[in-house]
C-alpha cells in the first residue's frame, strides 16, 4: 500500500491536487419501449378485440355446446341474408360511385374557379365531416318529406292532397342521403391534392390551345387519381356499415347488414344469426380497410 502511495504521489507530483477518482459508469435507467407499448395494447384488446371474440365465439358456440357452423349454414342459406348483403354492396358502390362524381365536379370548382366565399366553403368541408350522418338524414327528411318543404309547396300550389316526393323511403332516398353525406370525404383529399398541383402546366396546356375540358382530362385528373382512389375506398368501407342513414331514412323495404345485424339481436332476440352476419360485416370492413390503407399509403394521404 505505500508503493501505491509513493507511485501516487510522483504522479502527481509536489504541490499538485491527487486527480479526481473515475466515476463508475451509470446503469441505465431507460424503460423498454415494449413497456409503453403495454397501455394502449391493453385498452384496444379490452375495448375491441374482446368484444369481437366474443361475437366470433357467439357466432360459432350458438347453444354453448360446442364448436358448430350450422348458423353460418343458416344465415347463408336464408334469402334475406342475401338480400342484405346484396342491397349493401349496391348501396356502397352506387354511393361511392355518386361520391367520386360529385366530389370531383365539386373540388374542380372550389379549387379552380374563383368565386367570392371560395375559402369559407373549402373550411366548411373540414366542419361538416363532423356532422353525425343522422343529421343530413333529418335535413333531407325536413325538404322532401312527406310533409316536408317540398310536398308542402306543392299541395300549396296545386291544391292535391299530397305532394310527389316520396322518394326517401326507398333505396334511392338512402342512396341520396348516402352520396349527400358522404361526398366531402371524397373533397378533402381533392382539395389537398389540388392544392399541390403545378398552375404552370394548366398555363402551359392553356397557351397551347388546350380547352377546358382536355385540360381536366390530360393533367388534373391524372394528379387527382391518387386522391380519388383513396377517397374512394374510404367511402366504401364506411357506406358498407352504416346504420343510422338507413335508419333515419325510414325506409323499411331496404335492409342492409347493419338493419340485419339490429333486426336479429333487437328484434328477434336471435343472437347467433346476429354475431354470424357482424362477423361477415367486419371481414368485408377489414379486407375494404385494409385495401384503403394500402391505397392510401401509395397516394401518400
Amino acid at each position: 500500500m505505500a508503493n501505491a502511495v509513493l507511485d501516487r504521489k510522483r504522479t502527481t507530483g509536489p504541490g499538485q491536487p491527487d486527480p479526481a477518482p473515475t466515476p463508475a459508469p451509470a446503469r441505465s435507467r431507460s424503460v423498454p419501449a415494449w413497456v409503453w407499448a403495454l397501455p394502449p395494447v391493453a385498452v384496444l384488446a379490452l375495448a375491441f378485440l374482446y368484444p369481437l371474440a366474443l361475437v366470433v365465439q357467439q357466432s360459432v358456440t350458438p347453444d354453448e355446446g360446442g364448436v358448430s357452423l350450422d348458423s353460418y349454414a343458416d344465415v347463408f342459406a336464408s334469402e334475406v341474408f342475401r338480400d342484405a348483403l346484396t342491397t349493401t354492396v349496391w348501396l356502397a358502390v352506387g354511393s361511392t360511385v355518386g361520391c367520386l362524381v360529385l366530389g370531383f365536379v365539386l373540388a374542380l370548382i372550389i379549387a379552380f374557379v374563383p368565386f367570392p366565399g371560395g375559402k369559407a366553403v373549402a373550411r366548411f368541408i373540414d366542419v361538416f365531416l363532423s356532422f353525425p350522418s343522422f343529421l343530413v338524414t333529418l335535413a333531407l327528411l325536413f325538404i322532401y318529406g312527406s310533409v316536408g318543404m317540398a310536398n308542402g309547396l306543392w299541395t300549396d300550389a296545386t291544391g292535391a292532397a299530397e305532394g310527389p316526393f316520396h322518394f326517401l323511403t326507398t333505396p334511392w332516398g338512402v342512396l341520396l342521403a348516402e352520396i349527400t353525406y358522404f361526398t366531402p370525404f371524397v373533397m378533402r383529399p381533392l382539395l389537398a391534392a389540388f392544392s399541390q398541383l403545378d398552375t404552370s402546366q394548366l398555363e402551359v396546356a392553356s397557351s397551347l390551345g388546350a380547352g377546358p375540358v382536355r385540360i381536366i382530362r390530360q393533367v388534373i385528373l391524372p394528379e387527382a387519381l391518387p386522391a380519388l382512389a383513396a377517397g374512394g375506398s374510404l367511402v366504401l368501407v364506411m357506406c358498407l356499415n352504416e346504420f343510422g342513414i338507413v335508419l333515419f331514412t325510414g325506409a323499411k323495404g331496404v335492409t342492409t347488414l347493419p338493419m340485419l345485424v339490429y333486426s336479429k339481436a333487437i328484434l328477434e332476440s336471435d343472437y347467433a344469426a346476429a354475431c354470424v352476419v357482424a362477423v361477415v360485416n367486419v371481414a368485408i370492413s377489414v379486407g375494404l380497410y385494409s385495401l384503403y390503407r394500402v391505397v392510401s399509403r401509395r397516394a401518400g394521404a
